[in-house]
């Protein structure tokens, strides 16, 4: 997913020639343009995607969309236009005429006077390099004990007691994997099935679900990895929409009225950023009553996550720096007595909760070693220590539950509605 994408920059320009001050432009949707049977010369401004990009010598033409249509617009522009900044992906404002097409192939087309790149892409390989991860390992990635046991059938003789010569189960996360991975590739991803063995029935809860995870090396700030996931995010998103109108405008119809809003006031906002210890304070004064109430150490349940997401106006939000007892062994430590808190981040989104979750890796040596030695797992995990004894780097990553995106998007408010066949407690058809 990281090789064909970008990341969103926002508001940038592409160059243009001045022109003449004229009335103000009427903004029509792409549908409504293309349905104009009188167009003669009224100035318009249309927003949405670029589709397509084809440049000549003193004309460049592109094909906008907004998904109000499956039919794009022309858009035709003098080729003083900067058009290494009208990438496909690229959301743009066009300002300018729409006149009656020459071409047999559309009646209308927008004579662009002015082109504004709200967000752009790159269209480029950003980098991350794809690698495919073990379905079944012998590591337990999150710590948290719930994992599915993989056994040979009872039919099978082997002739050692275990198949592999030691316990192994269905990856919770392709995490440590990709660490390894990183020192080589610098910038890694993997996009496959993870399987949690949590007694659940929870409306966000699967046994089996997809998770798409990246890790990138000499990464040295919270911040800069909360730029690649609010990029991630917010690029997908774009792209979902411009390429996948109807079936997001489905659901958004019948299922989930005024989630296209929603969506919109998500992707026009800068993500917001709290510390762990700010939503606790936050949550301590809320008004709410809670079901699980919440002391500075305990982890955030559902209904914490959804408060602060209200809070925050509906933004979504970054939480940052947790408590180092409640997060794995390889997470980051803030040497912040007394608090002890790790480098740790969740983001946060409406109508779901936890969307992402990631942090910096605990590079230097001597501080995973002791975290190893006191969780009792030093032997199990001496290859991932030693990863620290050649040439380790600070590097950080995330990851995102694909089924836990699909819900945020499109307002499915149960994720077994967003899987042809979800795995959870007590059931396991076909």
């Amino acid at each position: 997913m990281f090789g064909a994408r970008c990341l969103l920059r926002f508001l940038r320009s592409c160059s243009s020639a001045p022109c003449p001050k004229h009335k103000p432009s009427v903004k029509l949707s792409v549908r409504d343009a293309l349905g104009d049977q009188n167009a003669s010369g009224e100035r318009v401004k249309v927003q949405g995607w670029i589709r397509s990009v084809r440049s000549q010598k003193e004309v460049l033409f592109l094909h906008v969309n907004d998904g109000s249509s499956l039919e794009s617009l022309q858009v035709v522009a003098d080729s003083s236009f900067d058009s290494r900044q009208l990438a496909f992906g690229s959301s743009v404002e066009v300002q300018g005429q729409l006149v009656k097409s020459l071409s047999k192939r559309q009646n209308v087309e927008l004579k662009a006077e002015k082109i504004e790149v709200v967000g752009n892409c790159d269209a480029k390989d950003s980098g991350f390099v794809h690698i495919h991860t073990p379905v079944i390992t012998s590591n337990d990635c999150e710590g948290a004990g719930e994992l599915f046991q993989v056994k040979p059938s009872s039919k099978i003789k082997v002739p050692e007691e275990n198949f592999f010569n030691v316990p192994v189960f269905l990856t919770v996360s392709g995490q440590l994997h990709l660490e390894v991975m990183s020192g080589a590739f610098t910038q890694v991803f993997t996009f496959g099935p993870t399987f949690r063995a949590e007694n659940s029935q929870s409306r966000r809860h699967l046994a089996e679900f997809y998770m798409v995870e990246a890790e990138i090396s000499f990464l040295e700030s919270l911040q800069d990895l909360m730029q690649v996931m609010e990029g991630l995010f917010k690029t997908t998103t774009m792209t979902v929409l411009s390429n996948c109108p109807e079936d997001v405008e489905l659901c958004h119809k019948f299922i989930a009225p005024g989630q296209k809003d929603r969506l919109e006031h998500m992707l026009k906002n800068n993500f917001l950023i709290i510390s762990y210890t700010e939503a606790v304070e936050i949550l301590k004064q809320a008004s709410q009553n809670f079901t699980f109430t919440l002391e500075w150490g305990a982890d955030l349940h559902t209904e914490h996550e959804k408060y602060l997401v209200k809070h925050c106006g509906n933004i979504p939000v970054f939480v940052i720096n947790y408590p180092l007892a409640l997060k794995p062994f390889y997470m980051r430590d803030n040497e912040d007595s007394p608090q002890h808190t790790v480098a740790a981040v969740d983001l946060l989104v409406p109508g779901v909760g936890e969307l992402f979750g990631g942090s910096l890796r605990e590079e230097r040596y001597h501080f995973l070693e002791q975290r190893l030695a006191r969780s009792g797992l030093t032997e199990a995990y001496q290859w991932y220590l030693d990863l620290r004894r050649f040439g380790s780097v600070p590097h950080g990553g995330f990851g995102m539950g694909f089924e836990r995106y699909l819900q945020c998007i499109l307002g499915i408010d149960n994720i077994k509605d967003v899987i042809p066949f979800p795995r959870f407690t007590h059931s396991c058809l076909l």
